[in-house]
């Protein structure tokens, strides 16, 4: 299909239509995903259910890490269009096999695959960046966000609802949205790149360590990355410890789990799609770092030493106003890229996102696990978030040194 010619709004619709549906799909199984463990191993223990929850996101963390700095450098040399596609025919063939696990292994193969195909994220932003200018690439980068944010609004909403007639029916839509996508995505997103912006394909640069090496020869995005990191880290203490929490803390079901996922999506949607357009341009990209990272640290920190159910829901607001650092941080990072390399960025920090995600989640779970057994010290199912507040101040303070001296360097 050729390149289009760039209508870049009509082009930020197709991504935002593509990314939304994919986040539902993805959102429908968030509430039962728990109780599904517990099904396939046979035991009605939520601290053994963390446990597993934890290492099969690791799975899938550990193939992203391999596979998305090849997934990115092949965007470059043959466009975003096909490898989007692939990536979202592979989440269908996820959720087919999450649909059907008779035993806990199974879910293990799905999560391998979805691994391995999935960049639709790291390919979207590869899309976003192709058609933004300086002056609108933290808003357009927003837009990914609100798909998001209303993602997480639809698909938990309905999860926890179909959770209730059995654990496995919100996978077997999710698995019908995933292809349906799919096929819109074939028949209507346009391709981004144009022959004359590719590249060839290089194996010493589509590998985790070589994507990030490359890196090297923009110095200023190499100092941000250990902020990311440590963002990256945090973060799963919510995205892999929410369910397990409020069940273990709260006794919420699935339907309570999806309503709360679902106001999650309704204040990352505001923000990523309405506040940032208006923040950002009068804070500018830095301000809005250093406010966000502030702000999810405080959510974070109230999460820890939550005592009402109702708190949960109030401290999300502090949390989710943190979002406005994402796009930002990600502006200031791809504007020091050209546009022939836009995907081995996105690609490597999606391996970096990985890199976390492989560390992150049995660390958040396994502590989780720890603080409500029998041998913790004290009883504190909060000590994930905790751990979280402490990465994301300290991100803070990193992006804050790494910033200033930049500015100092230029200055001389």
């Amino acid at each position: 299909m050729k390149s289009m010619p760039v209508n870049r709004k009509a082009a930020i619709g197709f991504i935002f239509v593509t990314l939304l549906i994919d986040v539902t799909g993805f959102g429908l199984i968030i509430p039962v995903m728990p109780k599904l463990i517990e099904q396939l191993l046979g035991v009605s223990d939520i601290s053994k259910a963390s446990q597993y929850g934890g290492w099969l996101t690791f799975a899938y963390a550990f193939m992203q890490f391999i596979f998305a700095p090849v997934l990115g450098n092949l965007s470059d040399k043959y466009g975003r269009r096909p490898v989007l596609l692939f990536s979202l025919f592979g989440f269908g063939i996820d959720y087919l096999f999450l649909s059907f696990a008779p035993s806990i292994w199974w879910l293990f193969v799905g999560r391998l695959i979805a691994g391995i195909t999935g960049a639709s994220f790291t390919t979207a932003s590869a899309y976003i960046a192709d058609i933004s200018t300086n002056e609108n690439r933290a808003q357009n980068f927003g837009m990914i966000g609100a798909a998001f944010g209303l993602g997480f609004i639809i698909g938990p909403l309905i999860g926890g609802l179909l959770g209730e007639l059995g654990p496995r029916v919100p996978f077997i839509v999710a698995a019908a949205l995933a292809l349906t996508n799919w096929l819109y995505g074939y028949f209507v997103l346009p391709e981004s790149l144009d022959a004359a912006h590719r590249r060839p394909f290089e194996w010493r640069r589509a590998n985790p360590v070589g994507s990030l090496l490359a890196l090297r020869k923009y110095p200023q995005v190499g100092g941000l990355i250990m902020s990311l990191t440590l963002v990256y880290l945090a973060a799963h203490a919510v995205q892999s410890n929410w369910s397990f929490f409020n069940i273990e803390k709260f006794k919420w079901s699935p339907k309570m789990i999806g309503i709360s996922l679902g106001v999650v999506g309704l204040l990352v949607g505001a923000v990523q799609g309405g506040l940032v357009r208006v923040v950002n341009p009068k804070l500018g990209n830095e301000k809005s770092v250093y406010m966000g990272l502030g702000l999810y640290s405080l959510g974070l920190l109230l999460f820890a030493f939550a005592t009402q159910s109702w708190m949960m829901f109030v401290f999300l607001i502090p949390y989710c106003l943190g979002g406005i650092a994402g796009p930002a941080l990600q502006s200031i990072i791809s504007g020091h890229v050209p546009r022939n390399e836009q995907g081995e960025l996105q690609g490597a920090l999606t391996s970096l996102m990985s890199a976390t995600a492989i560390v992150g989640p049995p660390l958040m779970t396994n502590l989780f696990a720890y603080f409500i057994g029998p041998k913790a010290p004290f009883y504190f199912p909060g000590a994930s978030f905790f751990l979280a507040f402490i990465f994301m101040l300290a991100s803070a303070i990193w992006a804050y040194y790494v910033l200033r001296t930049e500015h100092a360097t230029e200055k001389k």
